[in-house]
């Protein structure tokens, strides 16, 4: 009876005990079964909606015209924002209206050619195209005129090469006229031209070659012998 007593008496402190808290909790581990426990549960997959495609009126009427089976009336896959008809992405919209590029021609097809007109008009066609055609005959070329001394003739025909004195030249201050009348051109070949034409090389009535080499204003005849290959 003693031994009963005991027992029941420790039951009964057993239940008063308060429960052991779980060290565990609130570390991302669960209770159960001790393993680690999501923090958030990840919002569901949203596919991306491709947006709306804004089309005129005109178009949408085209488009409903060229597809079999349609009617006048707006699809269902459209609707009216601000006035304005909106086409929504679906499958069961109808293709994009292809149109025929109007630019090219068929006129080396002889088929279609054919359908709309014989070979005997086509043989007058070419026959007329070829009676506009104009010969024009190969002439003579036109004789350069002459504007004066050809300082390319010039340079062919002279050797000498520049500083050379071969025609004799006096006067007085020749250096300081001849930097003042060269300055006066605005070029060597123009100087050079208008050296040969007022008597040079012999004469150089202007100071222009005042070291007799006969080339006026240091002008160089180089490159047209080396064009030459001289």
């Amino acid at each position: 009876m003693r031994l009963i007593l005991s027992s029941v008496a420790l039951l009964a402190l057993a239940a008063c005990d308060p429960p052991i808290p779980d060290s565990a909790a609130g570390v991302g581990f669960d209770n159960a079964n001790l393993s680690p426990r999501a923090a958030a549960v990840p919002a569901p997959f949203t596919p991306a909606v491709p947006p709306a495609q804004t089309v005129s009126e005109e178009t949408l009427a085209t488009l409903e015209a060229t597809r079999p089976g349609s009617t006048s009336a707006v699809s269902p896959s459209t609707n009216v924002q601000n006035g304005r008809v909106v086409v929504e992405a679906s499958p069961s919209n109808p293709q994009p209206l292809q149109l025929e590029n109007a630019g090219l021609s068929d006129e080396n097809d002889f088929e279609a050619v054919g359908d709309r007109r014989s070979i005997e008009e086509d043989a007058r066609r070419r026959a007329a195209i070829a009676g506009q055609y104009q010969v024009i005959a190969p002439t003579d070329l036109p004789q350069r005129e002459n504007s004066g001394p050809n300082i390319v003739e010039y340079a062919l025909q002279t050797d000498n090469p520049l500083g050379n004195r071969i025609y004799q030249r006096f006067g007085i201050n020749a250096q300081a006229r001849f930097e003042r009348n060269c300055r006066a051109y605005p070029s060597p070949d123009q100087a050079q031209i208008d050296f040969l034409s007022r008597g040079g090389p012999e004469k150089d009535r202007q100071g222009l070659d005042p070291d007799g080499d006969g080339y006026a204003c240091a002008w160089d005849p180089r490159p047209f012998r080396r064009a030459r290959g001289g």
